[in-house]
């Protein structure tokens, strides 16, 4: 076990502290430059189309998802452990200013998620069943003409999110429970296992509906918790904020000693729980993008910034501002001494905050935001798992290994099961950043093409190669 782990964290090192320090933020920075700044001008008239089509009713076309679902897909999967135990391990083990550097890491993301989107949709299939499919493997392959490229994701996918991811949101279920309520872990397991397996059995329909339904319910209530919690602190708002900044570059230096952290920790904490919260270049949410029917695939790729607009600048920073303000985060602690007790600084906040309510509902909400990203997680793994073969034996039996994963979240600790989290996505994020790099001309081109077709009065997109590769 002592070599398992000396293992992963030689790798998490490399992946890191150097090939996604400059491969995630350096793409981003590229990409905000030559589709010129998206994150200023293209959220929010997105999210006003996206209201429209909730208030009129627009219904999900055959085997697809409307943009609303899609987004709470994409959202489901990106809404889950790594936005409170993450985030609460973040600063644990980088100091406050990881938050900083995850802020600024979605922001170039931002543009990175644009390009995943819209290249999700371009290359999309439709599958033996008339289910549109898509995502990185499918764009790597037909876009970079890469089979083997796109294999190699495919399979990183499968065991970062079908096999590690579950596991760390079950795990961070089932301890949050427990700790909360005092029920039984196996309880708890048997009970998480039967509920996914009656959303799993329903298909792509049943999980958009699950989605869009949990998702924003769940979202609101825990960001007006946290509003809340940071109104009754609000005295220490200015001192928090001063220490993110501070600790980004200097976290020696912050008051009592945040022991142990040094600026490079500080940056790898940051960028690493950041693309497991927001998810923002790791190559999952491009799976829904590729599901939904929308009238021009830039208008999906607008769709996917929403997604992590919400997910980091709201969620996440809610989570850091909750521990920060409650007192639940102490500077004065080792950073060695408060990993190990991460999982539960969130909930202490809320606990400090409101007494066993808190405790109880931020246990809740941990539970509805890791059961969507199973869900969500679930659906992508079983997409790359459809790339890799047509055997409907394997596939419909796919959720079975789902569910054991779930029962493994019981079994390991917290720490391996996050380390591991951390190197099986840093390595799927690699294939699926240098994808996006080789094509981002044609994500220009689609963007400038969309352009030119709001000028004209004229809303049009030829599918030429959804038409080719079907």
């Amino acid at each position: 076990m002592d070599g398992l782990l000396k293992f992963v964290e030689i790798v998490n090192v490399i992946l890191w502290e150097y090939v996604l320090l400059f491969g995630l933020v350096g793409l981003g920075i590229y990409l905000t430059i030559r589709l010129k700044f998206p994150q200023f001008k293209r959220v929010f008239p997105a999210l006003g189309r996206m209201i429209k089509d909730i208030k009129d009713g627009v219904p999900a076309p055959p085997g697809g998802m409307t943009p609303f679902q899609s987004l709470a897909t994409a959202i489901a999967a990106q809404v889950g452990t790594g936005n409170i135990v993450g985030v609460a391990s973040a600063i644990a083990a980088g100091g406050p200013g990881s938050a900083f550097w995850m802020l600024l890491s979605a922001f170039f993301g931002m543009s990175t998620i644009f390009a995943e989107g819209v290249l999700a949709q371009v290359y999309r299939h439709r599958d033996d069943e008339g289910e549109l499919c898509g995502g990185p493997a499918y764009y790597i392959k037909d876009g970079l003409k890469s089979s083997i490229l796109a294999k190699v994701f495919a399979v990183l996918c499968i065991l970062a999110l079908g096999v590690v991811g579950i596991m760390v949101q079950s795990n961070s279920v089932i301890d949050s429970i427990n700790s909360a309520f005092g029920i039984n872990k196996s309880i708890v397991t048997i009970a998480l296992i039967v509920i996914v397996a009656s959303i799993l059995l329903g298909g792509m329909d049943r999980i958009a509906a699950f989605t869009e339904k949990v998702v924003p319910t769940m979202a609101f209530l825990y960001i007006f918790s946290a509003l809340l919690i940071i109104i009754m602190h609000a005295d220490k708002f200015g001192a928090a904020i001063g220490y993110i900044i501070q600790g980004a570059f200097t976290p020696q230096a912050i008051s009592g000693g945040v022991l142990g952290v040094t600026v490079q920790e500080s940056i790898r904490f940051g960028l690493s729980r950041g693309l497991f919260s927001n998810e923002a270049g790791m190559g999952s949410t491009p799976h829904s993008h590729a599901v939904e029917t929308t009238k021009h695939p830039a208008e999906q790729g607008f769709v996917a910034m929403i997604g992590v607009f919400i997910s980091t600048f709201l969620i996440c920073m809610a989570t850091v501002l909750v521990n920060m303000l409650s007192g639940s985060y102490d500077l004065t602690v080792p950073a060695s001494e408060m990993t190990s007790v991460a999982n539960l600084i969130t909930q202490t906040g809320f606990e400090n905050s409101f007494g066993t309510l808190g405790a109880g509902f931020l246990s809740i909400s941990l539970s509805c935001f890791a059961l969507t990203t199973i869900v969500g997680w679930y659906f992508f793994a079983e997409s790359n798992m459809k790339f890799l073969t047509n055997n409907k034996f394997i596939i419909k039996n796919f959720k079975i290994v789902a569910l054991f994963f779930i029962f493994c979240g019981l079994l390991v600790t917290p720490g391996l099961v996050w380390d591991l989290a951390d190197m099986f996505m840093g390595l799927m994020a690699v294939p699926n950043l240098i994808a996006i790099f080789f094509l981002t001309n044609q994500v220009v081109r689609v963007l400038k093409h969309y352009d030119e077709q709001t000028l004209e009065g004229q809303y049009h997109w030829e599918y030429e190669y959804e038409h080719e590769h079907n």
